[in-house]
C-alpha cells in the first residue's frame, strides 16, 4: 500500500492542514521573525510574553510606561523613570539597563545592535504595533 496513492493524497493533505491549524501548533507572523528565536534564547530565562516571571511580561510592551505591567513588583528606579517603551528606549535599555535606570532589577545586556533590533522588532510585533 502506498502512503501517497492518488486516492489517499487528498485525505493526507486535508488531515495535515487540520493538524497544522490546531491550537498551539499554528505560528503567528511574529513567530516567524528572526527576533523570535533571539527572544527565546536571550530573554525567556527571565521573561515571558504573557506571564510575569523573574521579569515582567512583555506582550504589549510597546507604548507602555515603564514599571506598569500589571502584577509585577518593579524596582522604584524603574517606576520613577518616566520612560515609555518604544524602539529607542528599548534599544538604550538593552545596551545597559543600569545606565538608564540605576537600581533597576535587570542587569542583562544585548551588546549586538542587530540582535537588539531583531528582538525589538519581535516585541513590537507581539504588541500589535
Amino acid at each position: 500500500m502506498q502512503l501517497f496513492s492518488k486516492t489517499r493524497l487528498p485525505t493526507w493533505i486535508a488531515a495535515s492542514a487540520v493538524a497544522l491549524a490546531a491550537p498551539g501548533i499554528a505560528q503567528t507572523d511574529a513567530d516567524m521573525l528572526p527576533g523570535a528565536k533571539l527572544y527565546q534564547a536571550r530573554c525567556m530565562s527571565c521573561h515571558s510574553l504573557d506571564a510575569n516571571r523573574i521579569g515582567p511580561a512583555h506582550r504589549g510592551v510597546f507604548g507602555r510606561p515603564a514599571g506598569s505591567a500589571p502584577g509585577y513588583a518593579y524596582s522604584s528606579a524603574l517606576k520613577k523613570s518616566g520612560l515609555t517603551w518604544d524602539a529607542t528606549t528599548l534599544d538604550t535599555w538593552l545596551q545597559g539597563p543600569q545606565k538608564m535606570a540605576p537600581g533597576a532589577k535587570m542587569y542583562y545586556v544585548v551588546p549586538n545592535p542587530a540582535e537588539r533590533s531583531a528582538i525589538i522588532a519581535y516585541l513590537k510585533a507581539t504588541s500589535g504595533k
